[in-house]
């Protein structure tokens, strides 16, 4: 019976979602991975505090992330193709030109760019995983997530395999990442033209679905307080260890495997949330984060190396369980369900990041980390309040 289970999951266009998937890694390999690892380069180059480097990766989650939704609304309304080749490919653009402005004002100013083409791209092609997913919907997800989670982790290594030896020039190069995420998305351009249509007549024909909107309110809550979580790690795990002359490449190599872990917890956990309850799944994500996030700045040695890699595996294997569990709970507004879960709330923590620059200058970067601890315990208590897939899938065959 499980295995006849199993056969019924399958996931529709599998060639255009590993398209999808690819070019994630792209885009978020040249924002949410690179940005945050670069901020120690942009604090000597143009000489910033901790609050000033905050601010650049604010400004970089404003425009890639918390700006989905408002994208996200707009082309739940008027889907268009060419989006998804077009905003890789700004991403890039803006990200190459940070290795050539003057000023600060001018870097912010490109580091927006680029995160308005990654806010583009977000709700666009995480509706083209949607449609791809055929009723595999969380296995559809793990593949197109892991591809970005996957991007964020190897984002820190850039720094150690090149941009330490070429300094921010070195970012020029990334404007060809940028151009292969385009031509890889024109591929698909057709395929997906043509399913927007099919999807568009399926809407007309098919009764619309409830929304859940209190459900949508608190699930945006526990992301929000995960995310905080996974992006203060990541900015501030540099800065963390290099306090205790680490050097910079080894400590973008323990940002690597917690990065790392946690694109190997979306694609496992989203993987098989199509069989576990959303709910308690995400649940028991938080829950076990906790003991990591508590030892890892009291640790050291190969115990730090266990620690990030346990620690990044369960903050982010509910990742794909949210994506879809937002997208159930605003069944009829997927690229804005998206956005919310993509952005508004992995957003929200860019601007904890910076907030986070600002207590790092008062109090230093070791009290940051003591902090990490209270998120999680938080986030637990709140998922506990999210209604059940079966509340969801009953207020929909009411409505």
């Amino acid at each position: 019976m499980e295995l006849a289970l199993k056969r019924k999951k399958q996931v529709g266009a599998k060639k255009e979602l590993y398209s999808l998937g690819t070019s994630h890694f792209i885009n978020d390999l040249m924002t949410t991975g690179i940005v945050p690892a670069l901020l120690p380069l942009y604090k000597q180059a143009f000489n910033l505090t901790y609050t000033q480097a905050g601010v650049i990766l604010l400004v970089s989650t404003i425009a890639s992330s918390v700006m989905q939704p408002v994208f996200g609304f707009f082309t739940d309304k008027y889907p268009r193709s060419w989006f998804l080749p077009f905003s890789v490919l700004l991403t890039g653009l803006g990200l190459s030109a940070t290795g050539y402005v003057n000023s600060y004002v001018w870097l912010l100013l490109a580091i927006a760019v680029s995160g308005i083409g990654s806010g583009i791209f977000h709700p666009e092609a995480s509706r083209g995983a949607h449609l791809a997913a055929g009723n595999a919907k969380g296995a559809a997800q793990a593949i197109f997530q892991v591809g970005g989670n996957f991007g964020q982790a190897v984002g820190p290594l850039m720094i150690p395999l090149f941009l330490l030896a070429t300094g921010v020039k070195g970012l020029g190069w990334f404007a060809l990442f940028g151009l292969l995420g385009a031509l890889l998305l024109m591929s698909i351009v057709p395929w997906y033209r043509e399913s927007l249509e099919n999807a568009r007549l399926t809407k007309k024909k098919s009764s619309a679905g409830q929304r859940h909107i209190l459900g949508l309110i608190g699930l945006t809550i526990v992301v929000t307080l995960r995310s905080w979580t996974h992006i203060g790690v990541a900015a501030y795990l540099p800065f963390f260890y290099l306090q205790q002359n680490i050097s910079l490449a080894v400590a973008d190599m323990y940002t690597f495997l917690f990065l790392g872990a946690g694109a190997v917890g979306t694609f496992i956990g989203g993987r098989y949330s199509d069989y576990i309850s959303h709910k308690w799944l995400l649940f028991g994500s938080m829950f076990l984060t906790i003991p990591f996030a508590w030892l890892l700045p009291h640790s050291s040695g190969v115990y730090t190396t266990i620690i990030l890699i346990l620690f990044g595996f369960f903050v982010l294997s509910s990742f794909v369980i949210t994506v879809v569990y937002g997208q159930m709970m605003l069944p009829n507004n997927i690229g804005l369900a998206s956005g919310l879960m993509i952005g508004l709330a992995v957003g929200a923590g860019g601007i904890g990041a910076t907030f986070l620059g600002w207590i790092s200058d008062h109090f230093g970067v070791a009290f940051v980390f003591d902090l990490f601890v209270i998120l999680p315990v938080i986030a637990t208590i709140a998922s506990l309040f999210l209604p059940s897939e079966k509340k969801l899938l009953g207020t929909e065959k009411e409505g």
